[in-house]
């Protein structure tokens, strides 16, 4: 029997899981090992609180993309949503941990068939994956952390993003400090007359804020990053007409921004968000991403992409709003600098940062939260696996250090630079290859791709066509009219 692992439970590796269940035509035992985090859940659905919601409206949450009301007609099998008008239910933004049942409804519906005629069987491994070899006898050996292997034949790479940064070096520790925002910090909340100090603006951030208000915490909150900025809240569009080229990718760098920077303008001057020019460019934005040569693409990091961040990984309005109230008031206040470093005081612990000028300053905290997001750079991995398939030469940074280099077809590439025959990957650590790489609407087509790769399944192989452009037929617009 053909044998396919998956390493990763979270979104990526349980949905190319089923679909190599439903597509599979064939006998076939499907490995799926999971460490951490829920199965099926992983990092981002994990979560038991209510007031952590979805991102993107429940109308493009499918988790299939052939399917594309498959997560809304899923809600209406519930009692809490089977009431809801369709337009109102297509524009709710629904809880996280609802959608991690969700995706567990689906994957045990695969692992646990009600009749047999699923040839395909999922095994779930409890444990977390070392490292990898490639057996004389054309298979791979996983070794897991207890030192018991198995066999594959071919292996995909599905983990999600990297642990987050560190700033003290690995080994500070204190009571008040939290390392990641999944920890248990929320046993540690200090007395109100002490601070909480978050490090980072983004998503992980707007968690935090929003269980400290539902715990109706009274004390202040400071975030601090680089940028300064906060995400942006969704918006109700307007009909606004393709002003993209025939083929967007071929415009490089200067001329793509001159013309967003054009259009923005004409938003702006007409009372309109300029996030829609952004959401018009999602469906091109890998390819344009791809065309770009390795100094364009330095030079969008470093220019271009905390502001493109803001812009595209929007909130609910209800929760920006309730995030500026707050700003407002005073209870959060949010600060631009670069942080230096960590600093044990007693029971509290001192963050330190440089402003734009070049000062520096110090932030004391009863309570001090790390929200910055994943390793930016995958050289200097702390996952033992990705640290010994290095040492193999099993797998290369790509040329951003972002993550790995994959070819068309999600094979990994080697560090002699060539196609592995067994190893793929897809998510997060295609994230210097594609840039977009880390949504649903990404990250369904490409479980969906490679299971039917892993299968043998692509009636029609285009030569150098490349699959991981998954949202290549669809035309992914985030806000609504």
């Amino acid at each position: 029997m053909k044998k396919v692992a998956i390493i990763g439970g979270g979104f990526s590796g349980t949905m190319a899981a089923v679909n190599l269940a439903r597509l599979s035509t064939g006998p076939l035992c499907i490995q799926l090992i999971n460490d951490k985090y829920p199965l099926g859940r992983g990092v981002a659905y994990g979560t038991k609180r209510e007031e952590h919601l979805l991102n993107v409206a429940a109308r493009n949450m499918s988790a299939v993309p052939d399917h594309a009301n498959h997560f809304l007609d899923w809600l209406r099998t519930r009692v809490d949503y089977s009431d809801l008008p369709d337009p109102q239910l297509r524009e709710t933004y629904v809880p996280r941990r609802i959608y991690g049942d969700y995706l567990r409804s689906i994957l045990s519906n695969y692992m646990q068939p009600i009749d047999t005629h699923h040839p395909a069987e999922i095994r779930v491994i409890e444990s977390e994956a070392v490292d990898i070899e490639y057996t004389y006898d054309g298979c791979a050996e996983i070794t897991l952390r207890d030192g018991t292997t198995i066999e594959a034949d071919r292996v995909l790479l599905a983990t999600g993003n990297q642990p987050p940064s560190s700033f003290a070096g690995e080994s500070f520790s204190h009571p008040a400090y939290s390392p990641d925002p999944w920890g248990n910090w929320m046993e540690k909340i200090p007395d109100p007359k002490n601070e909480i100090v978050i490090l980072g603006t983004g998503l992980s951030m707007i968690d935090v804020f929003l269980t400290l208000s539902e715990k109706e915490w009274p004390g202040n909150i400071t975030a601090i990053s680089h940028n300064g900025m906060i995400p942006q809240a969704h918006f109700r569009g307007i009909e606004y007409p393709d002003f993209l080229p025939p083929e967007p990718e071929n415009l490089g760098l200067d001329h793509l921004v001159e013309l967003l920077e054009k259009h923005c303008k004409q938003l702006q001057r007409i009372g309109e968000n300029p996030g829609i020019v952004v959401d018009r460019l999602r469906p091109h934005t890998q390819r344009i991403w791809q065309k770009f040569d390795l100094s364009e693409k330095q030079e969008f990091l470093k220019r271009y992409a905390a502001r493109w961040n803001v812009i595209r990984h929007r909130i609910a309005q209800p929760i920006h709003q309730r995030l500026t109230e707050a700003i407002t008031e005073g209870r959060l206040r949010v600060l631009r600098g670069r942080i230096t470093g960590l600093i044990e005081r007693d029971d509290k612990v001192l963050v330190s940062l440089q402003n734009k000028t070049g000062e520096e300053q110090e932030i004391e905290g009863g309570l001090v939260i790390n929200c910055t997001g994943p390793n930016s750079g995958f050289s200097n991995t702390s996952v033992p696996l990705f640290q010994n398939l290095l040492k193999r030469g099993l797998i290369q940074p790509d040329e951003l250090d972002m993550g790995i280099d994959v070819g068309a077809d999600f094979a990994v590439i080697n560090a002699e630079g060539d196609r592995s025959e067994f190893l793929f990957a897809i998510g997060p650590l295609m994230k210097g290859t594609l840039w977009e790489t880390t949504a649903v609407p990404e990250l369904r087509g490409q479980a969906m791709r490679v299971a039917q790769l892993l299968l043998d399944d692509v009636t029609t192989v285009t030569p150098g066509h490349d699959y991981r452009f998954s949202v290549e037929e669809e035309h992914v617009i985030e806000y609504y009219i």
